[in-house]
């Protein structure tokens, strides 16, 4: 506004024109003081600036991420022809601001030292490194042009030359800058985690890692998740090229210890809001059984993604945070209670380490420790909420001269994290290289020659790359990344929150010299579980096989899912998840758990057991029977029944019947090489000789009453006593028979250990089958001969015609045999040998009642009709 036109406006208010100069000065001061006042609160934000200089001898470039970029969907495209804003979407990550710090204490260390680089000052470039693709190449423009516009291969201002650059928390960073920085042979050496894709000479020749080779990651994570039995665990890791590498890694690890991953999931490493709206919230619902998650990202990848699945509080998970330099989490969580609560019993990887000093000097800050550095100025506002000195802004008041960053605010400054430790050795590193190749320069030339202007950053890589020395903390530093070194782990536990603060506390270690030298330690008392577990949280796609049981994989289906089927018998798995069921030995068999094998106990068919009582009881009393009968024929043996029948075969007969008997006793009890052959002997000699008996009887009855008739053949037969010799000719084949089964293959003991679980049944084998069956088949000749002749003669008329008791006597005798065969092969252990007895003793006793019994109930009931006068009447009446 100008005076005229001021003027002009008093006079419409009707303002005295005499009055309107004055007037017009009093606007005119107040308006420029508020001009004024508008200049000095937009002082407060002149700081930012994309660089900061320190002059020195020689430069070291180096590049920080203090701010981060912001990028929705609608910053999809690119214009290359407009210059992007450094002001545009970005946002403070003031938890980096200690690489920064720790970069400044490592500059200040070196220009004190009066052995590293005497008479040599050392100073610094420093310019922002965005998270942004698109502003990668932003930050190495201006150091390489000079100035705030990207003018490459351009030199505005008289500084020197960076002769290296210290960069890359992210590997993308140090490859994207990597490839400018050779076509001008700068060195980088970066503070970062260990790349395996940064190693690549042939691709990265002037590309040095400070961060040594470390593979002790996914070694804690998994000895984490089998110390708890964790085999069904969803990954979500970012999507870059250190997320990619971890992913290979921890994959490979967890497939060599049989843990399954349930599902993975990657998110972008940058602030893409319509892409982190999404990720993992599918597989989170869906894998219900997955409790446990292992997540790889920054912290501030952590807070957006928490900040996405809070809604599943209801179903709260364990989060197994791999990234090792989360040592910000508890402050960058402090104000969200909500994620607070969804951390609550998971687990945090941390790598502390401690810079001999570093503690010492960020206690010593002050708000005008560094009036000229734009980043320390801001950081104090933001941190603080107050105005360093050299800051003119009236919206927050002067800082304080006792504020330090042991206050609430700045107290998470005070731990070290890997990165700043790296950074750390990363100037020293560079330090000594300088040392190094001056001393050289030194050694070759004059002083004249050792100007520092004349140094060439490609004249550092011959020292770089064998550069070896100790530092302040006492560890070996150097760029081979095949270097054994110790990596130390602590592993923190959420413990939730008191009073809106939550807190970590180490519930152990692990610590990794080697692959084959690892420690692990955990203790559990300290842990405190998410409150909607009462005990352990089990993330496993199936339920352990306990023992007693296997486990059967499924086709097409992750090792970790499979069924648990019950070991058969005489099978245990005394483990849990055991692959194949073991065999019990022989001598031992499996409970009904199937977890252990216990002692099989000696059987036998013994006259204890009930069956074996209730043979031998049968045996006995048959035995009786036939002795008694005996008595009875040997007290009557004049009466005519007896000497009808042929007294003396009746005798042998009732003999041979009598050893039948007994003989049944001697398979019973506790078997013995003698018994086992004596059996078989007896069985089948006291049965030839009862069956040819009976043979002999039948033909004695044939021939008599065939002689009685005409013809002389007959006659002749029964005169020459022929069918005496029917008895030893049996008995004889017989002989031969045994001889030959005895000679080849003759019966033996044999402990039967697979008939019954829990026994061993200790019986007879018999040897030969073929031998024994043909014993078998000779007595069922010698029978079916007999039965055949009986039945011929079963209608003799006589009194005492005992052909048809012999006919009856046989089809009993043959009809227990042959139920014999079916019935002894359908059994096994002791009841073979039950079954063999109780034939014996059958076709004995049939043999005993069919052709005695009628005899002994004439002899003692019914005496009258034992006697010649019967015997005449009988015939005398038949014959009318």
């Amino acid at each position: 506004m100008t005076a005229q036109s001021s003027c002009r406006t008093l006079s419409l208010c009707g303002a005295d024109p005499d009055m309107s100069l004055p007037l017009l000065c009093l606007f005119l001061l107040l308006q420029s003081l508020f001009t004024l006042g508008e200049m000095n609160h937009q002082s407060c934000f002149d700081y930012l600036k994309p660089s900061t200089y320190m002059k020195a001898d020689i430069i070291l470039g180096a590049f920080v991420p203090i701010y981060i970029t912001i990028e929705g969907f609608n910053k999809s495209y690119i214009f290359f022809e407009i210059k992007p804003d450094i002001f545009d979407n970005f946002a403070e990550s003031w938890k980096n601001y200690q690489y920064l710090l720790a970069f400044y204490f490592a500059i200040e260390e070196i220009n004190k030292d009066v052995h590293l680089l005497p008479n040599v000052t050392l100073g610094f470039h420093l310019y922002n490194a965005f998270n942004s693709h698109r502003r990668t190449l932003e930050g190495p423009l201006m150091w390489l042009s000079g100035r705030s516009e990207f003018i490459p291969n351009y030199k505005c201002k008289t500084q020197h030359n960076a002769l290296g650059i210290i960069a890359g928390t992210r590997p993308e960073f140090s490859a994207a800058i990597g490839t400018l920085l050779e076509l001008y042979k700068v060195p980088q050496v970066t503070y970062g985690t260990f790349d395996s894709v940064l190693s690549e000479k042939d691709t990265f020749p002037s590309l040095y890692q400070m961060s040594p080779k470390d593979t002790a990651l996914t070694q804690g994570v998994t000895s984490l998740l089998l110390h708890f039995g964790w085999k069904w665990v969803g990954l979500i890791v970012s999507d870059d090229l250190k997320g990619k590498e971890f992913l290979s890694d921890l994959k490979a690890e967890m497939v060599s210890k049989d843990i399954c991953v349930a599902y993975t999931e990657k998110f972008q490493a940058k602030w893409h809001y319509q892409i982190t709206f999404e990720v993992g919230l599918m597989n989170l619902i869906q894998h219900t059984q997955a409790n446990v998650h292992v997540f790889y990202g920054d912290t501030d990848d952590l807070g957006l993604f928490f900040m996405k699945i809070k809604f599943m509080k209801a179903r709260r998970k364990v989060w197994i945070m791999a990234k090792s330099h989360l040592v910000y989490l508890e402050s960058a969580f402090n104000k969200l209670n909500d994620l607070m609560d969804l951390l609550e019993g998971s687990f945090s990887f941390s790598k502390k380490r401690d810079i001999p000093g570093f503690n010492h000097f960020l206690e010593g800050l002050t708000p005008s420790q560094y009036p000229g550095e734009l980043y320390f100025n801001k950081f104090w506002i933001d941190t603080f909420y107050c105005s360093p000195p050299p800051v003119l802004c009236k919206i927050h008041k002067p800082c304080p001269l006792n504020i330090s960053l042991k206050t609430k605010q700045g107290k998470n400054m005070m731990v070290t994290s890997e990165p700043s430790f790296s950074i750390w050795n990363a100037v020293y590193a560079v330090a000594h290289t300088l040392h190094k190749m001056l001393l050289r320069t030194t050694e070759m030339g004059s002083h004249e020659d050792t100007n520092h202007e004349r140094l060439l950053p490609w004249q550092l890589h011959p020292f770089l790359r064998k550069i070896q020395f100790t530092n302040a903390a006492g560890d070996q530093i150097c760029f081979d990344e095949n270097k054994n070194h110790v990596e130390k782990y602590d592993i923190q536990n959420f413990m939730g929150h008191t009073n809106h603060y939550s807190f970590l506390v180490k519930v152990g270690e692990f610590v990794s010299r080697s692959p084959q030298d690892q420690g692990f330690f955990i203790n559990e008392v300290m842990i405190k579980w998410p409150s909607n577990f009462n005990q352990t949280p089990q993330s496993v796609c199936t339920q352990s096989c306990g023992p007693g049981f296997w486990k059967i994989l499924e086709d097409e289906r992750p090792i970790c899912c499979f069924s648990c089927v019950l070991c058969p018998e005489s099978y245990i798995s005394n483990e849990t998840d055991q692959q194949e069921c073991i065999p019990c030995p022989l001598q031992e068999y499996s409970n009904s758990e199937r977890n252990i094998c216990l002692p099989k106990s000696v059987t036998f068919l013994s006259f204890e057991d009930s069956l074996g009582m209730a043979l031998s009881c049968t045996a006995l009393c048959f035995s009786v029977s036939t002795a008694v009968v005996l008595g009875i024929f040997l007290k009557h043996q004049d009466s005519p029944i007896v000497k009808a029948n042929n007294r003396i075969l009746s005798f042998i007969l009732l003999i041979s019947l009598l050893l039948c008997f007994l003989c049944s006793f001697l398979f019973i009890g506790h078997p013995s090489a003698a018994s086992c052959i004596l059996q078989q002997i007896a069985f089948a000699l006291v049965f030839t000789l009862a069956l040819s008996t009976v043979l002999a009887k039948t033909i004695t009855v044939i021939l008599a009453f065939r002689a009685l008739k005409p013809g002389r053949t007959m006659r002749r037969l029964l005169v020459s006593g022929i069918h005496n010799f029917v008895i030893p000719i049996c008995v004889l084949i017989q002989f031969i028979l045994l001889g030959v089964w005895l000679g080849t293959s003759p019966p033996y003991i044999e402990a039967d250990a697979h008939s019954e679980q829990s026994h061993i049944i200790i019986l007879c084998n018999k040897g030969s089958l073929t031998a024994f069956y043909c014993v078998l088949g000779y007595l069922g000749i010698l029978a079916l001969g007999s039965f055949t002749l009986a039945f011929l003669a079963r209608n003799l008329p006589d009194t005492f015609n005992e052909a048809k008791f012999l006919t009856f006597s046989m089809l009993v005798f043959c009809s227990v045999w042959v139920t014999f065969l079916p019935v002894y092969h359908s059994t096994k252990d002791k009841a073979m040998v039950a079954v063999e007895v109780f034939s014996i003793l059958t076709s004995s006793a049939g043999l005993l009642g069919c052709i005695f019994f009628t005899k002994c109930y004439i002899i003692l009931v019914k005496p009258d009709e034992n006697s010649l006068k019967y015997f005449k009447n009988k015939t005398q009446s038949r014959k009318n």
